[in-house]
């Protein structure tokens, strides 16, 4: 079939190489001049089944309020004019629940462990190199008091079988010797051994470049989707800045644009942009900097080491398409760098980031053919976009072929 790929990001990407080792014919457009130049850019590096979580909780319900009106927490909420924030808040709200939580956190988990295998399996296959470290990922916190509560998730995770460590202080620092500077500042945390890191850019455009030459894939930059022309129950053509393309069928990896593209054709999309923000920064002494990938649970900061570089990332910003930035939204990343590898690093060339993750109100990804026959929808992942990308894409094959997926499809196939 002649697929076309509304996206080159990461998990537009992935799809493509899935859909093209399948024998597709696989056109890829991106407004950007290359992949990976939108919400894939960058992020904290984490290839984290770890952090499946589900957002929506009764412990998120009580922050995403709170986030109206302070600025110093993880979560913040700025009141806009746009009535389908308030729907998707209301959604989102509803979310809520315990029982809830874990079912989606369940969901999530088991495509988050498809992916990340996926990811390796790529890499395994066609040799990518995109400064991964498979150390694990420590998640860490600050009081006694946070770690006692914040454990319980993770202690969740570990009995729907996900591998996970409790550690003290002490252990912390002996997986983990980066922070042995900073570890009577730590109560004690879980460590993932599985858990990986990785940069997302470098993969994708490395994938990008492999199934261009390999898979004969055809990534078409500076090329901006306009909409779709439908023919009865199906698509027969995006319209693009450079003119029609014609399609058997079409994915929708749009990012944080996929809920509003959606609904011009009439899919009801729950999915909205949440800004994040990110630094990265070479480490001027890597031994004083992280030997693997971890999250400071307190101050919602995530963090990998990829390869001479630290990234860490922060905040999730209810701010509507808004990617603009100021210097003091990145205040709290790097008071927490020098918190954690006084040292390590030279802020003075960090590069400071914006960018929106394509959230949904339950965490998990849309994936699955939608309203039209061959249309299909692979976006919303989220906070998880780089840890899900590669095995949603090899989901979404699977549905495309018409074979039984390898993972169960259970509360993960789009429904409409």
């Amino acid at each position: 079939m002649r697929i076309v790929v509304l996206g080159a990001g990461v998990v537009g990407t992935a799809a493509a190489y899935w859909l093209a080792r399948d024998g597709h014919e696989v056109t890829v457009l991106e407004r950007h001049a290359e992949a990976a130049q939108g919400t894939s850019y960058s992020n904290a590096g984490l290839v984290s089944p770890g952090d499946a979580t589900a957002w929506a909780s009764p412990d998120a319900l009580r922050t995403f309020f709170k986030g109206l009106y302070r600025r110093d927490l993880g979560i913040r909420v700025r009141l806009q004019a746009d009535p389908y924030f308030y729907r998707w808040t209301l959604r989102f709200l509803r979310e809520c629940t315990t029982a809830r939580m874990r079912a989606s956190t369940l969901v999530k988990l088991k495509l988050a462990l498809h992916s990340r295998d996926c990811i390796n399996r790529i890499e395994d296959e066609i040799g990518i190199d995109y400064d991964q470290r498979k150390r694990g990922i420590v998640y860490f916190f600050r009081t006694q008091k946070s770690l006692d509560t914040g454990a319980d998730n993770y202690r969740f995770l570990g009995q729907n079988g996900f591998p996970i460590e409790i550690v003290d202080r002490k252990r912390l620092a002996e997986v983990e010797p980066g922070l042995a500077d900073a570890a009577d500042k730590i109560a004690g945390g879980v460590y993932s051994p599985i858990d990986q890191t990785g940069d997302s850019r470098l993969f994708a455009t490395r994938l990008a470049a492999h199934v261009t030459e390999k898979l004969g894939v055809a990534f078409r930059f500076g090329t901006i989707v306009e909409g779709l022309d439908i023919e009865g129950d199906r698509v027969a053509a995006v319209r693009t800045s450079a003119g029609p393309v014609a399609a058997d069928a079409v994915v929708l990896s749009l990012g944080p644009e996929s809920g509003v593209f959606a609904r011009r054709h009439g899919i009801d999309l729950p999915v909205y942009p949440v800004k994040g923000y990110t630094v990265t920064m070479p480490l001027t002494d890597p031994s004083k900097g992280p030997t693997m990938g971890g999250a400071d649970e307190d101050s919602l900061i995530g963090y990998s080491r990829l390869g001479n570089r630290l990234r860490m990332s922060s905040t999730a910003e209810f701010t509507g398409f808004d990617r603009s930035h100021k210097p003091r939204d990145f205040a709290t990343i790097f008071r927490t760098a020098r918190d954690l590898f006084p040292g390590a690093t030279d802020e003075t060339r960090a590069e400071m980031w914006a960018g929106l993750r394509p959230m949904t109100p339950s965490s998990v990804p849309v994936i699955g053919q939608a309203r039209y026959r061959n249309l299909y929808l692979n976006t919303g992942h989220g906070h998880l976009g780089w840890t899900t990308a590669a095995g949603s894409g090899q989901f979404l094959a699977d549905l495309v072929a018409g074979r039984s997926p390898e993972i169960d499809p259970a509360g993960l196939r789009y429904a409409g």
